[in-house]
């Protein structure tokens, strides 16, 4: 069968979608130039942020989101992935308005925890308040038998203060911070029972490293990515 061309809609952050990008480029069983996929990118910062739209009834992020799948779509891709986490709290809508497949992070993170992790009953989640609020990665991994345990209000203020950090600054300063506080609440979580932790942001994993914590660290973007070359790869 014919490779499929993969479409990643950025822009949600920027250097998140330059990550997932690297990330397929590693997924893939490749020795040259030729053996990697095609992927088209098109990277659109100036889309609404997806926090407030999700819980502050903040400017909605789909039309922009949908522009974008369509320049995807016209530019030949067949399937979609999203960097953005927060996102996918819209990804039925969005997917209502396109003429091809959008692959579902939380999906993807479900399977592989399911899979590869068969013991790990309970996550933890860090993620935006959209995310944690919004409910639905929570929803989709409890069809995956998989529990969560997200932050108390205090603690995700300083989630959120750690990816602004990353967001906003390159500086090792901030950078060192955010890693910090990311350890600080990701152990706070794992204490409260979770086998596991999601970097639930795409910013999340660009400082949290598996070597921070005592549990399985998953990376979104990392599974996404291996589960956007399988399908293009039609395996």
């Amino acid at each position: 069968m014919k490779e499929k061309i993969i479409g990643i809609l950025g822009g949600m952050g920027p250097e998140a979608t330059v990550e997932l990008y690297r990330k397929i480029i590693q997924a893939t069983p490749a020795g040259k130039d030729q053996d990697h996929l095609r992927v088209i990118i098109d990277s659109n910062p100036k889309i609404p942020d997806r926090t407030p739209a999700i819980v502050a009834a903040g400017e909605s992020p789909v039309p922009a989101m949908a522009e974008s799948g369509s320049v995807l779509t016209a530019a030949g891709a067949d399937v979609i992935i999203i960097p953005c986490i927060s996102a996918h709290f819209f990804l039925d809508e969005l997917q209502s308005q396109l003429n091809i497949p959008i692959l579902s992070a939380f999906d993807a993170v479900g399977e592989h925890i399911q899979r590869r992790h068969p013991d790990v009953r309970q996550v933890g989640l860090l993620a935006t308040s959209g995310t944690v609020q919004g409910g639905r990665f929570a929803a989709r991994l409890a069809d995956y038998g998989i529990g969560v345990i997200v932050a108390d209000k205090r603690t995700q203020v300083t989630v959120m203060q750690a990816i602004y950090h990353i967001k906003g600054s390159q500086e090792a300063a901030f950078r060192a911070e955010a890693k910090s506080l990311l350890i600080s609440v990701a152990e706070h979580i794992i204490a409260r029972g979770a086998g596991g932790i999601i970097a639930g942001c795409t910013e999340i994993p660009l400082e949290l490293e598996p070597r921070d914590i005592q549990v399985p660290l998953f990376d979104p973007l990392r599974i996404l990515a291996q589960a956007a070359v399988n399908n293009a790869l039609n395996q």
